[in-house]
């Protein structure tokens, strides 16, 4: 059913007054040339040099997404006066050297975009908050789920009251994702990589949990040695909230070899739900059909128009739309001279929890973020 007479779902971010900001990128990868910078193009940004360790690589992005200047080193981008913004899209292993850099060398760098996971674990991401704090640069996180469509038409209905007071929430990924060579340094894969977007929308929705509780085995697909294959979660929250994430890499073996009768039907997707007092919420994210893709949808009833399912749908999707949400918040904070929403800082409690679900899968108990020092 249509929405009612009134009732306006604001899914889009707020974009800054300002867009001729001259960003500057660093990595040509899969997420900056096929994401970041899609979004941005469309969003009218203005990315204005990109560097890689690859300069074949740096050179065909730039000449695919219409970016003037490439650098032959990311240090060279950084003398690049035009250079304002610096969006960081490396391993999270190599981000805290970066910004050690762009805070010794960029001295008219205004703002940072962080990939995430911002560092590889909560200390780097501490380290690189205080330095972005001490050299008076904005400092934003690219947790680009929470600007997911369906996850921002979701906060919109909790915020003013359509679905009452949240009891329960839920996210159920079955997904098979594309590692990356650099995880296999790394010895981690779904964690820090795929549910950290489901730890930190929960935060974004509801706040901070008291506790979690987790519980991880390997996947049998990855090969390469990890702990965080397949992923389950249950946060507890102070008001009773319970929400919990199964986060499922493995699925099946739907892609198990060449020959087709090694593996079977395939169930890929992610689907979420929010249950309260007063209404019940319930969606899709539509990235694991990337790259043809999906956008992701919500449907949501509530007490106050009884008797019928409401189903809002849109034309953007997940991936590239949500990553102008993203840049579009660091604009706006160096605009506006305030925190971006989502700051360095604040992202440290997501950092926390993704810690804390470490210790608890690995020491089989409950773990509360608030033992490990922000």
């Amino acid at each position: 059913m249509t929405l009612p007479d009134g009732m306006r779902i604001e899914y889009l971010p707020e974009l800054p007054k300002d867009k001729s900001f001259g960003i500057g990128c660093i990595g040509a990868g899969f997420i900056m040339r096929d994401c970041h910078l899609v979004a941005y193009n469309r969003a009218g940004f203005n990315p204005v040099a990109i560097a890689s360790r690859s300069r074949q690589s740096a050179w065909a992005t730039a000449k695919l997404r219409g970016i003037e200047r490439v650098h032959d080193h990311y240090l060279a981008l950084l003398e690049d006066a035009s250079v304002e913004v610096v969006d960081v899209a490396v391993p999270p292993n190599l981000q805290l050297g970066i910004v050690r850099h762009i805070v010794q060398h960029g001295r008219h760098i205004r703002g940072i975009l962080a990939q995430k996971p911002n560092g590889s674990n909560l200390a780097e991401a501490r380290e690189i908050v205080r330095l972005c704090s001490d050299a008076g640069i904005k400092l934003g996180v690219n947790q680009n789920m929470r600007y997911d469509q369906s996850v921002r038409a979701l906060k919109w209905l909790l915020d003013r009251g359509y679905l009452g007071d949240p009891v329960l929430a839920t996210i159920e990924m079955r997904a098979i994702p594309h590692w990356m060579p650099w995880q296999a340094e790394q010895g981690w894969c779904t964690c820090r990589i795929m549910s950290i977007h489901h730890l930190d929308c929960f935060r974004f929705l509801f706040g901070d949990p008291e506790r979690v509780y987790a519980s991880f085995r390997p996947d049998p697909r990855t090969a390469f040695p990890h702990e965080d294959g397949v992923c389950l979660y249950v946060l507890e929250y102070a008001n009773g909230l319970r929400a919990s994430s199964w986060d499922d890499v493995w699925t099946g073996p739907a892609r198990e070899g060449v020959d087709m009768r090694r593996g079977s039907e395939g169930d890929i997707g992610i689907r979420w739900r929010v249950e309260g007092t007063e209404g019940i919420a319930r969606g899709t994210i539509g990235w694991p059909d990337y790259p043809t893709g999906s956008p992701s949808t919500i449907d949501f009833a509530t007490s106050r128009f009884s008797g019928c399912w409401f189903q809002p749908r849109w034309p953007q999707r997940w991936f590239p739309d949500a990553f102008v949400g993203t840049m579009a918040q660091l604009l706006r904070a160096i605009e506006e001279d305030t925190e971006p929403e989502i700051s360095g800082s604040d992202n440290l409690k997501t950092m926390a929890l993704v810690d804390a679900s470490y210790i608890s899968a690995r020491e089989h108990r409950v773990v509360a973020p608030s033992e490990l020092s922000l």
